[in-house]
């Protein structure tokens, strides 16, 4: 049977009706032919079928899925590695820890917050400097996909590329970028300003002690800022035919 397609129904009325109409005021002596020309164009609308999707082969499959996920890997990490890709985006921006926003209120009320707003600003320093590194693991994790892990991505719901990478990535991911925080964090005098905040924080009466591992800190909250982006990147590849820059994205995600 048939599958009634409101597109056809609404084309198959429209050329009717223009055809009735051409009928009507056409001198006789082409009505005839008006009448055949308007019978044989009904016929090959009516009974063209829809545009059968493009047979994948693996490799295709394959190639065509890497291919996305390294545009779309190289974009986040181009995004978020570089300055203010984490400071300036509300989306991922770093707050400070939990641990001292109680700090941040209690020097506010001396004057001094500025000593724990300069901190936030490097910690989020610290994440974009980090984030270049996460490229070449990215792409290894590409290139070790197997063809079920591929069949799985492709697919699964829209986001689960990223799942797959969390899963896969998130511990040498966080070994990769601990040392790079670390550096960085002392590089842009984060552990200076920390020290300065928490030296004056001290000298206050009644305050609790307060600890943050800045470090482990700075890494989970660029890992959550990566794997945020390269969610909503890789939705992007499979809806947005604009994203889909090489022959075999349009291929593979084209009838998607």
């Amino acid at each position: 049977m048939d599958t009634y397609r409101p597109e056809r129904h609404l084309i198959l009325t429209s050329v009717a009706f223009l055809l009735l109409l051409g009928f009507l005021v056409a001198p006789a002596a082409v009505q005839a032919d008006w009448l055949k020309t308007g019978t044989d164009l009904l016929g090959a609308v009516g009974s063209a079928p829809q545009a059968p999707a493009t047979n994948l082969t693996n490799q295709d499959l394959s190639s065509g899925l890497k291919d996305a996920l390294r545009v779309g890997t190289e974009s986040v990490v181009g995004q978020l590695g570089r300055l203010d890709g984490f400071n300036s985006d509300p989306a991922i921006h770093i707050p400070l820890p939990d641990s001292l926003r109680q700090v941040k209120s209690a020097l506010g009320a001396v004057g001094m917050s500025a000593l724990l707003d300069d901190l936030e600003l490097k910690l989020n320093r610290a994440a974009e400097e980090a984030t270049p590194a996460a490229k070449q693991l990215f792409l290894n994790a590409i290139e070790g996909m197997t063809l079920e892990d591929v069949k799985g991505i492709y697919n699964g719901p829209k986001d689960s590329a990223t799942r797959y990478f969390q899963g896969k990535m998130s511990a040498p991911l966080a070994t990769k970028m601990q040392p790079i925080v670390e550096h960085t964090l002392d590089q842009v005098g984060a552990v200076q300003a920390y020290d300065a905040a928490m030296g004056q924080y001290a000298t206050l009466p009644f305050v609790p002690n307060v600890k943050a591992d800045l470090n482990r800190y700075v890494v989970d909250q660029g890992m959550a800022g990566i794997f945020h982006y390269l969610a909503i990147e890789e939705a992007a590849i499979r809806e947005n035919p604009a994203k889909r820059t090489t022959e075999i994205l349009q291929k593979v995600f084209g009838g998607k």
